[in-house]
């Protein structure tokens, strides 16, 4: 049995120590306050993404064989993640100067590589962002979506760029991959440095009432942007259809353009669709030069589009509600140097 004076003692032991822990001294700081940060959310819950894309199946890259084309720049998308020493990853809201309804973004809600594809999303989320790069102004649009430029990293003159993609669908979807110039050799406002459209599409699958035979919402296009600044500015076209007028976005199929001295060529799968020669460009940027501004370095652009002037007024017109989510699914992309001809790039290019 415990005497008093062990008991007494105990107890002053005891009050002691809860003093030593805090009690009411004014000169005992409190135990730290853990915080804890809650885990970053990007995509709002309930924001419907598209299916996982499985690999894209083998297939030919309808590359021309024996013509003196040499890679020297591509990307299979075989890592875990985009290579950022080949791309720059956009984040821009302004519209694309087309009224388009997308802001871009570099999260991987809108840019991821998955199963060796690199993947632009297009999500219906009421997003803000910068207007670009040199206007940080704020801007809110209803959908959100990916873009990637080789702008700064990689531009080329002349040589032939290829692609293999498989194409989204629906009312208002945009998907291109094309070039802008990289000098201000002739101006630095659009578009005295040139546009080079390898291949855009809009409204695939959708319906088209006022299209006969083939000349309908399957079809791709390429295009020429040159001239006169905006809005005085000069545009040639053309479009295509697959041999079997099926639509692109149900598998996959490689474009390509040659571009050489003073002509560029276009092909889908292998056939050359499109041919245009230095008499119809010109730039007010270098009036006397017949081969201005498609003399210059060009950098890559890939992006998925939600709308804008070219494909809401058409169809169907507007953005269907079941376009999005969406997404572009692109395999890979190369850039070719004409080994035999490295000056003016013409020698390797078909003589169809």
């Amino acid at each position: 049995m415990m005497s008093l004076n062990k008991i007494y003692t105990l107890s002053l032991t005891i009050i002691a120590a809860l003093s030593a822990c805090g009690g009411n001294s004014e000169n005992i700081a409190p135990p730290p306050i853990t915080v804890v940060t809650p885990p970053v959310v990007t995509t709002p819950p309930g924001v419907n993404r598209p299916a996982m894309p499985e690999a894209a199946p083998d297939g030919p890259s309808y590359h021309p064989l024996n013509k003196g084309w040499e890679l020297i720049w591509s990307d299979e998308f075989d890592g875990p993640s985009i290579n950022t020493n080949n791309w720059n990853l956009k984040n821009e809201c302004y519209g694309g100067g087309n009224n388009e309804k997308q802001c871009y973004t570099d999260r991987d809600d809108n840019i991821e590589i998955v199963n060796g594809l690199m993947r632009l999303v297009a999500l219906e989320e009421t997003f803000t962002g910068p207007n670009n790069d040199w206007d940080s102004t704020q801007n809110t649009q209803p959908y959100t979506s990916g873009k990637i430029t080789t702008e700064g990293l990689q531009a080329w003159t002349y040589g032939r760029m290829e692609f293999r993609a498989k194409l989204p669908e629906g009312q208002g979807s945009w998907p291109a991959f094309w070039m802008l110039g990289a000098s201000n050799t002739y101006g630095d406002s659009w578009p005295l440095k040139g546009e080079i459209d390898i291949m855009e599409a809009v409204n695939l699958g959708a319906r088209c009432d006022e299209c006969t035979g083939t000349d309908g919402e399957n079809r791709t296009v390429y295009a020429l942007h040159f001239g006169s600044q905006w809005p005085n500015n000069s545009l040639i076209d053309g479009r295509t259809h697959l041999a079997d007028n099926s639509n692109p976005a149900d598998n996959y199929h490689v474009w390509a353009i040659e571009w050489g001295k003073g002509v560029i060529k276009w092909f889908l799968n292998g056939e050359l669709y499109g041919t245009v020669r230095n008499n119809q460009w010109y730039t007010d940027g270098a009036p006397d030069n017949i081969n201005a501004p498609y003399d210059q370095p060009f950098y890559l652009i890939l992006n998925l589009a939600i709308g804008g002037n070219f494909p809401e007024p058409l169809n169907d017109t507007g953005i269907s509600d079941d376009t999005i989510p969406n997404q572009f699914l692109i395999d890979w992309v190369r850039v070719y140097q004409c080994s035999t001809d490295l000056v003016d790039g013409l020698e390797c290019m078909s003589s169809e």
